[in-house]
């Protein structure tokens, strides 16, 4: 798990990156939660996604966005957040060129900028968002979505109601093309406290399904 620091819109951007286990090897981009909440690459849910990908065999990488940790820059209400994730992406493609697919893993605030990048950059086919904060940003810029993936909350949110959450998973399902499964964890709230074990068998499990020869979701 070396650390990498690489350019970044506002100067340098301090990460963690696992290099690709084999030629071709398909590639992660995790984004952690809110900045000024005190969200940081080392989260818990964000390591925790970034070794689930690390152990499937993928390249995966980690950062910090702009003004936490050793990233340069100041906090940028999204706008310059996500153009960190695009320069992310850029730096670990220029490293892994080959990687034969392109996923996106985020936490609350990182699963918004990972939702607005995969818009961007139509080389992602798959995303782990969990809970996405429906409530309190704008999602109405993903239309059409432009790749199956998988949401997760918890049914005891304190922060981002259930019932927000549902309504984003309704109106993505009714795009064609692509497969949202949508897993709502009964007791657990906004950071998984208690339920960091629950929620990463349920990404675990859609990760194998995705990830399987036989997979139904391209």
């Amino acid at each position: 798990m070396p650390d990498v620091i690489f350019p970044g819109p506002e100067g340098r951007i301090e990460g963690r990156f696992s290099p690709p286990p084999r030629p071709r090897a398909p590639l992660a981009l995790i984004l952690h939660p809110h900045p000024q909440g005190g969200g940081t690459m080392n989260d818990r849910i964000t390591q925790a996604m970034y070794k689930s990908f690390v152990a499937r065999g993928f390249a995966v990488l980690r950062f910090n966005f702009r003004g936490v940790g050793r990233s340069q820059g100041t906090f940028d209400n999204g706008i310059g957040e996500l153009s960190d994730a695009a320069s992310a992406l850029d730096w670990v493609q220029s490293i892994h060129p080959e990687a034969q697919t392109t996923w996106v893993a985020g936490f609350s605030f990182g699963a918004w900028i990972g939702m607005q990048l995969l818009m961007r950059r139509p080389e992602i086919r798959g995303f782990l968002s969990v809970a996405p904060p429906a409530n309190m940003y704008d999602f109405s810029f993903l239309a059409p979505c432009p790749s199956s993936g998988i949401i997760v909350a918890g049914g005891q949110d304190e922060i981002v109601p259930p019932s927000a959450v549902q309504k984003l998973v309704d109106k993505l399902r009714t795009q064609k093309g692509i497969t949202i499964h949508h897993d709502e964890i009964p007791r657990a709230n906004h950071f998984f406290e208690h339920e960091l074990d629950q929620l990463m068998k349920s990404l675990d499990n859609y990760l194998d399904m995705r990830l399987a020869p036989d997979s139904p979701i391209r």
